[in-house]
């Protein structure tokens, strides 16, 4: 698809996200003669400045509040948010009520529009922003033209006038950006894979997979469409699932394990991000030494590990980013320290079996904080054999931190690994870290 299919045709945009917005903007910049209409469950004022400035607007039109997803098959073409479920009873009766709708995405648009081959996806549980932020380190160490979008918060669309042929492009792919993908990129990277978004726990984005083969099979979207001279960068942990004899797509598979270089992440996940990045520098023949000042001077991404402060030989770590009970495992195990650990929140359908167990063995005191999953949570670690005496429940921030002072002793660690989401108390998991790194500040 091209600008120019786009022209005299009724575009929906389904949520004014970021995508969503740069893309617009990307259109009406470049006199698209479409007639576009926002559906967005917020009204104006909730819109604030987007609705200002795209109101202007004589080819923008509105549809939002309650029956924002009314009537959707009056449209042409659909481009969904990620957080627009594909399965939605809206989009299904568009497609059933106008057989030759489309619906597709900024995503999908921006693979067609890019004048540069130099893209490299990167997807997987965890771990996908911290190596698509490495690699980006690594070209831009190399002085390669290089830029970065996708899940780690910049809508591609923002930069796509700036490209050329010779530039490279690093795109965090979600399972929901990836789950309609049509192409793949020259070089993608699957960092891990466990269970995650099975449930509609994210008030503001409610997609979610039914069954953990159908979230498997949106990664794969990644690889599925490679070419014979595209490359396919893969944990070795996932060798069973993707091989040579089980191939996804026709690129070459390349594993990579863990990597001893010298850097500044904690943990044995990070060390696998790591090798993940330097398979790709070695992909691109980027000088090693180039690729070890890179990797020793990242300091990794906020709220994934984040040593917020070491005060009174105490170090308090952020890992809000954690929002499964197997990303605070992998924390867990990054530290030989004693841990007061502060989890809980709300819940995605997560088992916490494994991960009460792990505290057991690895944790001296527990701060929860209120929300749905917390009794499930507790339950599990009674059940492990955790003292109850050492579990506490928290209301706020501001609780949790003070209750945790309260168990500390010089060289212990204050874990904030939650392995749960953040709605309830919190807006999302960057609210969390926030104010957790703000009460740690104010000692």
């Amino acid at each position: 698809m091209n600008l120019q299919n786009l022209n005299n045709k009724k575009i929906a945009l389904l949520g004014l996200g970021v995508e969503n917005y740069a893309l617009l903007n990307y259109c009406l910049k470049r006199k698209v003669k479409a007639i576009f209409t926002v559906c967005d469950g917020h009204n104006q004022a909730a819109l604030g400045d987007k609705f200002k400035l795209l109101n202007k607007y004589t080819n923008v039109f509105w549809q939002l509040g309650a029956g924002y997803n009314q009537n959707l098959e009056r449209y042409d073409l659909l481009f969904r948010s990620p957080g627009w479920p594909l399965a939605e009873a809206s989009i299904k009766a568009a497609q059933t009520a106008n057989k030759k709708i489309i619906i597709t995405s900024p995503l999908r648009l921006f693979m067609d529009l890019c004048p540069t081959k130099n893209i490299i996806g990167v997807t997987g549980t965890k771990g996908k922003g911290t190596t698509s932020s490495l690699i980006y380190t690594i070209l831009k160490e190399a002085k390669k033209t290089v830029y970065i979008g996708g899940n780690i918060g910049i809508a591609p669309f923002d930069f796509l006038a700036k490209l050329t042929k010779t530039s490279f492009v690093v795109l965090e792919l979600s399972s929901f950006q990836l789950e309609d993908f049509h192409s793949s990129p020259h070089i993608a990277v699957f960092t891990n894979f466990s269970s995650e978004h099975l449930a509609p726990a994210d008030p503001n984005n409610p997609n979610y997979h039914k069954t953990l083969k159908i979230y498997r099979e949106a990664k794969l979207n990644i690889a599925r469409f490679q070419k014979p001279s595209d490359f396919f960068v893969v944990n070795d942990k996932l060798a069973l699932a993707i091989s040579d004899k089980n191939p996804v797509g026709q690129g070459r598979i390349i594993y990579f394990t863990k990597s001893d270089w010298p850097s500044q992440l904690v943990g044995a996940h990070n060390k696998e991000n790591i090798a993940a990045a330097e398979t790709v520098a070695q992909i691109l023949k980027i000088n090693p030494e180039t690729v070890a000042k890179a990797v020793k001077k990242f300091k990794g991404l906020e709220h994934r590990l984040e040593l917020v402060a070491s005060k009174n030989n105490i170090k308090y770590y952020d890992d809000s980013f954690a929002t499964t009970p197997e990303s605070t495992i992998i924390a867990l195990k990054s530290f030989t320290e004693p841990i007061i650990l502060l989890a809980g929140g709300a819940d995605k359908g997560a088992n916490f079996k494994t991960l009460a167990k792990e505290i057991k063995k690895r944790v001296k005191f527990v701060i929860l904080f209120a929300g749905k999953a917390t009794p499930r949570l507790k339950r599990d670690l009674l059940a492990a054999g955790f003292d109850a005496k050492k579990i506490k429940i928290a209301k706020s921030m501001a609780e949790a931190v003070s209750l945790a002072d309260q168990q500390t002793v010089a060289n212990d660690i204050v874990l904030m690994s939650t392995a749960c989401a953040s709605f309830g108390l919190f807006k999302n998991y960057k609210e969390r870290g926030n104010l957790f790194k703000g009460e740690i500040n104010k000692k």
